[in-house]
């Protein structure tokens, strides 16, 4: 087993033994500190001692121990006894995969976004605080704050290892697709940092919903974040050259998407559209099929991306979609036109931050022909960004227009 395997394993195993853990004992944050003793038990040994046969059952028993050892400095000795006694009963709840529940729990709402994420993370996603830590470029004694008071106020608000009740449920599964779709999102595209992506992140994003996906068939918005995530991935190969530099999505070799990943997407999208509610998910997922069923960048279906964005501002309206949208529209009627949907925009704060207004405002203005206004544009979003790569990006595009 390589490396990369043995990795691969602990993840997909610890949200197994920590939903396993909680759904018997309940104390999510005792069953979180116990399996991660275990994680940290089998990187020691199991390199040495090889991979057991039911490594499952042995994580479980590793953080059966580490719960029992806990037990033992507790002052209620009575509690303890009877803990103690149903941990030896059956260390396994055998057959059970209660990793929705734990989705659900770390999404907790008594939890701030942020918070969610990396719980999420860390619990159903198998991250070290470390690598939890680096991906959003904290030191690691600051992200373990964060996760240890988050597991904290679950214990606070009384939360139980269980399905939220049915008037509650869409609501709730709202928000872990919500945390799923961040996930992937920073995994895509980092924030921050001298790198583009983060495969890892997008990787786990893209198993976690796989595994949502399983345990909750019926939910069409599930296999629409599904699908979107796969369609998006997809283009992951071809969105920067041999040096590094990122290239936009009209300048990709289409062969280096991945048909795999594609086709997974498009029948998921074809199975799903119209069986439901039409959700944001489904829908960002149509649009993101039809840019990867394009053989070339001008075959690009832009009529009907546009029709879908029309849906999508009317069912998720927000300065995202519409910031989206505009470049549908400038493709289909003109940058003029475009310029004047990302000119509804002025004055929102939840989007006048970010550097893709700007980013997306001088692309349109060079399309229109106004160079000394696109350029001082392209530099002032370079300003605004903490990626490296979309800085040198944005930059060259400024330097590009001043020959």
């Amino acid at each position: 087993m390589t490396a990369h395997d043995f990795e691969d394993l602990l993840r997909e195993l610890t949200p197994q033994v920590l939903a396993a853990l909680v759904h018997r004992h309940g104390q999510f944050d005792a069953c979180e500190d116990a399996v991660q003793e275990a994680l940290s038990d089998a990187v020691r040994q199991w390199p040495v001692d090889g991979v057991p046969d039911n490594p499952r059952s042995w994580l479980l028993t590793a953080a059966g121990r580490s719960l029992v050892d806990a037990w033992r400095s507790d002052s209620a000795r009575r509690r303890r006894e009877v803990m103690v006694a149903a941990l030896e009963t059956s260390a396994e709840v055998a057959g059970q995969d209660d990793t929705v529940l734990l989705l659900f729990l770390c999404c907790h709402p008594a939890l701030s976004p942020p918070s969610q994420l990396a719980l999420t993370l860390r619990a159903a996603g198998g991250l070290t605080t470390a690598e939890i830590a680096t991906a959003f470029l904290v030191p690691e004694a600051t992200m373990a704050q964060r996760i240890s008071r988050a597991k904290q106020r679950i214990r606070t608000a009384g939360a139980r290892f269980e399905l939220p009740p049915e008037a509650e449920r869409p609501e709730r599964l709202g928000v872990v697709l919500h945390v799923l779709y961040l996930m992937f999102n920073e995994g895509y595209t980092a924030s921050s940092g001298p790198e583009l992506s983060r495969a890892d992140l997008t990787a786990e994003a893209i198993r976690l919903t796989r595994v949502l996906r399983q345990l909750l068939p019926g939910e069409c918005e599930v296999a629409g974040l599904l699908a979107l995530m796969l369609l998006t991935d997809a283009r992951r190969p071809a969105r920067t050259d041999s040096a590094g530099a990122i290239v936009p999505l009209a300048g990709q070799r289409r062969d280096l998407w991945d048909a795999v990943m594609i086709a997974e997407g498009v029948a998921l999208v074809e199975r799903t559209l119209g069986t439901g509610p039409i959700g944001p998910y489904q829908l960002q997922a149509a649009i993101a099929a039809v840019h990867d069923e394009a053989l070339t960048a001008d075959a690009t279906d832009w009529p009907q991306i546009l029709a879908l964005y029309d849906v999508l501002v009317q069912v998720a309206p927000g300065p995202v979609v519409t910031l989206s949208r505009a470049v549908a529209v400038a493709a289909v009627h003109g940058p003029r036109a475009g310029l004047a949907v990302l000119g509804t925009l002025a004055g929102d704060d939840r989007i006048m931050l970010g550097h893709r207004l700007e980013a997306v405002r001088a692309h349109l203005l060079e399309q229109a022909g106004d160079l000394v206004a696109a350029r001082e544009t392209y530099s002032r979003a370079a300003r605004m960004t903490a990626s490296l790569p979309e800085q040198r990006y944005l930059t060259l595009r400024a330097a590009g227009l001043s020959t």
